[in-house]
């Protein structure tokens, strides 16, 4: 696994972008926690993060490439309007889908968590310009990865690199329904 950091990125962006849109799984940092991710239009990227995280069915969320992008794939009513306006931020709006993503990213579901983080990780989804898978870098059931010190060792063999930025001290997103015609925040 190769360990990047911020500037690195900027050197090698079009090599990482390439390996990202070849299905390589790898971590990143938000402005909550490490994120382990992957290329949410490439079926077989998600089922690597499915194996590595040890999840099999449960919905995964992506990053948006920006607020169009999500009012592309995405049903927006009024209320999710408002929620959009406070992106990027620490919130994850689970919203009605339309399409845009693989369909194992949320098997069974006809809505999709996104994020915005208020993090320059979000410049570089956004250069991108494609949805990233966004799911704590851990085993199902473990702790969240809060340094580079105590990423998993199945986590650390899954992916090809990482973003580090150091010690995180945050906590997950908050979650905000807006599936239904009236918002409901899910504290974590």
């Amino acid at each position: 696994m190769r360990v990047l950091t911020k500037d690195e990125f900027k050197v090698c962006s079009q090599e990482l972008f390439e390996l990202i849109n070849e299905g390589n799984a790898f971590v990143y940092p938000t402005d909550t926690i490490y994120g382990l991710g992957c290329n949410a239009e490439i079926f077989e990227a998600v089922e690597k993060i499915r194996e590595i995280k040890d999840r099999p069915e449960a919905a995964f969320s992506v990053i948006a490439p920006s607020k169009n992008w999500i009012r592309m794939h995405c049903e927006i009513n009024e209320s999710a309007e408002a929620w959009l306006e406070k992106l990027p931020g620490p919130y994850t709006l689970i919203l009605p889908a339309k399409d845009g993503i693989a369909e194992n990213v949320a098997p069974g579901k006809k809505t999709l968590g996104v994020r915005m983080p208020q993090h320059w990780f979000l410049d570089v989804v956004a250069e991108l310009g494609k949805p990233i898978v966004t799911t704590s870098a851990n085993r199902s059931g473990d702790n969240f990865m809060t340094c580079l010190e105590d990423m998993d060792d199945v986590v650390k063999q899954g992916v090809t690199f990482m973003f580090y930025e150091g010690e995180k001290n945050g906590a997950p997103s908050t979650i905000v329904d807006l599936s239904e015609p009236f918002a409901k925040v899910i504290e974590r």
